[in-house]
């Protein structure tokens, strides 16, 4: 199914429109299970609430008086069902003269559409997969949700700061939790933080497995050694939200519950973030949350790119893409790195409640940029596409 939002400056003239009309084409999931009404009630701090086609329109409007005069950007939402579907979208948006891709798809689906239009930039708003950024990376895209790398550092600094050390890591029976779980730990371990034990977990109606999802079992006999932190790796979030308040020993989780590393979030007050946050609930009827952000960003920085390539030639405004800037409401301009293609962005420490805090914190240092100590940094070379 296809449909066209109109994302434009204004009301303007027939032939001006006609002059200086710009198409961009955003991939998503054909009955999106993240958008259930189930999922959606359940509101587990990470997950969508909501179609972020919303924030693009934010994004947009805010933007437009920056449009060059007589322009107009349209959006062309497209809902793929796999990834061959997602690759031929891509393609035909490609050859109809988009300007941009851009894709809140699973990972492989994601891959097919660069792969089918890999003349044209796709911007990635929704998928925190570290392959896409490293060994899978394309040289088209670029990547404006944080890594589940950076929000592992973001997490693993805020350890450092407040010295809890001793680590307990629980872990869901997913393969993206597993992978997700090696880079919690790979990011204990940069930052000189212990893992003291690592848990399976399993939400099942099945009485034998019923001690897999007990957290004092979990947290309490046979963990090796005492601990000061219990960190979840929970994807689908159920369990990770359930988990703070009931550990054998009292102690904070951190993770996909109790304190987690987004890309945005609704307490945030600082930067003008109350403002973003109270457009988007005027407009979609609510709050501007972590999955919204990436493509809020997004829509600001095509906008970007339009408003500063020359005439609008279409190399000229790929390139403005890559190389430009974007403020945000976080407190910084932010840039693409050129080695991975990810936004380098601030990510917010909350539980729900409040901002606990924002890394990169006080105390972390790099040699140029303190943003680049979340992810993976140009010297580690990860993306053979753009080396």
């Amino acid at each position: 199914m296809k449909r066209s939002v109109v994302l434009a400056a204004g009301l303007l003239a027939v032939a001006l429109v006609q002059a200086a009309t710009w198409r961009a084409t955003l991939l998503v999931p054909a009955n999106d299970e993240r958008l259930t009404r189930a999922r959606l009630e359940r509101g587990a701090l990470g997950h969508p609430g909501g179609p972020l086609t919303d924030a693009l329109k934010v994004a947009v409007s805010e933007g437009q008086s920056e449009l060059p005069e007589g322009s107009k950007l349209l959006l062309d939402v497209v809902e793929v069902a796999d990834a061959l579907a997602a690759g031929a979208a891509a393609a035909k948006a490609e050859k109809a003269g988009a300007l941009a891709l851009l894709a809140d798809l699973p990972a492989a689906w994601t891959l097919a559409a660069a792969d089918a239009a890999a003349k044209t930039p796709l911007l990635n708003v929704g998928n925190a997969a570290d392959a896409l950024r490293e060994a899978q990376c394309r040289a088209n895209l670029w990547h404006f949700a944080p890594s589940d790398r950076m929000k592992a550092d973001a997490l693993a600094q805020t350890l450092v700061a407040r010295r809890w050390a001793q680590v307990l890591v629980l872990t869901g029976p997913s393969e993206i939790d597993r992978a997700r779980a090696a880079t919690a730990q790979a990011a204990l371990k940069r930052y000189g933080l212990k893992v003291v034990a690592t848990r399976p977990f399993k939400l099942s109606a099945d009485p034998r497995e019923r001690d897999l999802s007990n957290p004092l079992l979990l947290t309490g006999p046979g963990v090796a050694a005492a601990y000061d932190v219990v960190w979840v790796v929970d994807s689908d979030g159920e369990f990770g939200a359930s988990l703070p308040y009931r550990t054998a020993l009292p102690r904070p989780v951190v993770g996909d519950g109790g304190m987690v590393a987004v890309a945005w979030s609704p307490k945030f007050d600082r930067y003008g973030a109350p403002q973003v946050t109270r457009r988007l609930s005027k407009a979609a009827g609510r709050p501007m949350g972590a999955h919204d952000w990436p493509a809020y960003v997004a829509g600001r920085a095509l906008i970007g790119a339009v408003a500063s390539a020359p005439k609008g030639a279409l190399p000229a405004l790929h390139q403005a893409l890559a190389q430009g800037e974007v403020d945000a409401s976080k407190g910084v301009s932010m840039s693409l790195r050129p080695w991975d293609g990810q936004l380098r962005q601030p990510v917010l420490l909350t539980d729900g409640m409040s901002v606990v805090a924002m890394a990169p914190g006080d105390g972390v240092l790099h040699p140029t940029n303190t943003l680049d100590t979340l992810g993976a940094d140009a010297p580690e070379k990860l993306c053979e596409a753009r080396k």
